[in-house]
């Protein structure tokens, strides 16, 4: 691992912050479905032994049940119950129900007229989820988004490393490349963090005292963009042309990439005819993609230069940084910082007190100081990052197309797939399996502490693998995995280095948790 560590000059000889909490009133505002209170919720204790995941012995060979209905037809109803009738969880918990099964087969969204073929085969369990990794068996071939690729046009005419498969000349190429980046700058990535979140803390502080209340989507948008320029690239956006501009233009263009399986909350038929049934133009969003493209190609320089050496025109490795790190890795935060303080700030102040003690025992037997190693450490913050891995993956769809005939296990049967088929997997049902995990619907705080909680790590598989293996060239595991959970560690750091409990009220928001903080209590220990 690398030595990066940063000082914390409080966590040396004197221990202590301010030990008067911020003062605010309630929220009340139209998206919020509840308050998180630290001072009255408590974590859940501690999980049983968990359940064995049944071994495949003499298990059933069934038929795939459901059914895809007329042409036309049957992929609109489906689309309007995953939307709007039933919504999503509800869609795919109402067929396991109907089916006795947590394979089948139905349409997945968009369908007509975006995409030509909606139909998959459903796996919701943790047995038969874990095809969709193995590249020997399906193909990821322009299906990062789904049934429907986004255009081209939106990233400069190239495909997107993303949607290249492992078999194809320029993957191992492009993932080489991202690779390179993440170690030429892992030394920048807590330094940088400390910094930016800092910022983002002072000023969630400034505003909260001001108004009472502060919502954390904007601004943990921009520090998480600025963060990003900052460890990645060597170059603040705020300094450059692009100001404070790029979550917003991002936050465009992903929507253009996106709109097809998205709810905005527009009345239905309007939703329906604007943004399910045709494609939005790409030139609506041209103007600000250049302008995200003009700093990437002059703050990535160091990435290009190397990208030359292999083969790679500077401009397709320049459209490759942009997706990497503003849809890939910025959107990543973008849906798992509020999910993390949705489901930490539900466990209540036992379990604040338990991360707030783990991690500053830790940075103060370091010297004041965070390091990789360190962090190691805390068994506790760590299990905390899994679970919010398990518990809301950031990227819940999963597809691959089957490579050959297969036979494919749930844990109650055996399935034939036939080559060609398209295989889809919905990542919060297989990784709250309750054959696998206890309690699997609850956020357990220390779910993957000690040695039975570790061997469950091979079941959480946000990264399009499972935890417990690494992103390779041959792989379509994510090429910066390691580098998430680093950074999700270190929010969770530095928000119990800096502060003892935190209240905030939830809303929703077209990806993830919409949060807004109703009070911040400051280290007192």
């Amino acid at each position: 691992m690398a030595s990066t560590s940063l000082t914390f000059p409080s966590l040396q000889p004197q221990f202590g912050l301010s030990k008067n909490p911020i003062k605010t009133p309630n929220l009340h505002r139209r998206l919020v479905n509840f308050p998180i209170t630290a001072s009255v919720s408590e974590p859940p204790s501690s999980i049983s032994t968990p359940a064995p995941v049944t071994e495949s012995k003499n298990l059933p060979t069934k038929k795939i049940p459901g059914n895809y209905g007329f042409p036309l037809i049957g992929p609109i109803l489906d689309r309007l119950d995953y939307f709007y009738n039933q919504g999503r969880n509800e869609f795919f918990k109402s067929r396991v129900q109907k089916y006795q099964s947590t394979v089948f087969r139905t349409n997945m969204p968009p369908g007509p007229f975006i995409a030509s073929n909606p139909r998959v085969i459903v796996l919701l369990d943790g047995k038969s989820f874990p095809v969709l990794f193995d590249v020997s068996k399906v193909e990821k071939k322009d299906l990062f988004t789904g049934t429907y690729m986004p255009s081209t046009e939106l990233t400069g005419g190239h495909r997107i490393l993303s949607y290249l498969d492992p078999s194809e000349p320029k993957h191992a190429k492009l993932k080489t490349l991202i690779f390179f980046m993440l170690k030429a700058r892992r030394d920048m990535v807590i330094p940088e963090f400390h910094k930016t979140y800092t910022e983002l803390f002072e000023t969630l502080e400034t505003d909260l005292a001001a108004k009472g209340k502060v919502s954390f989507g904007e601004a943990n948008d921009q520090a998480a963009f600025n963060f990003l320029g900052r460890a990645l690239y060597g170059v603040n956006p705020n300094d450059t042309k692009l100001g404070s501009d790029g979550p917003k233009l991002i936050q465009k263009w992903v929507l253009l990439n996106l709109h097809p399986i998205l709810v905005l909350g527009l009345p239905k038929l309007v939703e329906e005819l604007a943004i399910h049934t045709f494609r939005l133009p790409s030139f609506l969003v041209k103007s600000d993609y250049k302008r995200l493209f003009d700093y990437f190609y002059e703050a990535g320089n160091y990435v290009l230069d190397e990208a030359e050496q292999m083969g790679i025109s500077r401009d397709e490795a320049c459209h490759n940084l942009i997706f990497a790190t503003c849809f890939n890795t910025f959107g990543g935060m973008k849906i798992l910082f509020p999910n993390m303080l949705k489901s930490i700030g539900r466990c209540g102040i036992k379990l604040h007190t338990q991360l707030a003690e783990e991690i500053r025992n830790v940075v103060r037997s370091n010297g004041g100081k965070v390091t990789m190693a360190g962090m190691e450490q805390m068994p506790l913050m760590k299990s905390v990052v899994y679970e919010a891995f398990r518990f809301e993956p950031p990227v819940p769809l999963q597809y691959g197309k089957a490579k050959k005939d297969l036979l494919i296990e749930s844990h109650d049967g055996v399935f034939e797939v036939k080559e060609g088929e398209m295989l889809f997997g919905f990542q919060p049902f297989a990784t709250k399996d309750p054959k696998i995990f206890d309690r699997a619907d609850e956020f357990v705080a220390d779910r993957f502490v000690g040695e039975e909680g570790e061997k469950l790590l091979k079941y959480v598989v946000w990264s399009n693998g499972p935890e417990t293996e690494s992103p390779t060239v041959g792989n379509k595991q994510c090429a910066g995995k390691d580098f998430v959970v680093m950074f999700a560690r270190l929010f969770v750091v530095e928000l119990f280095l800096r502060y003892d409990s935190f209240d905030c009220d939830v809303g929703v928001s077209p990806l993830g948790a919409a949060i807004t903080i109703t009070s911040l209590k400051r280290a007192s220990f």
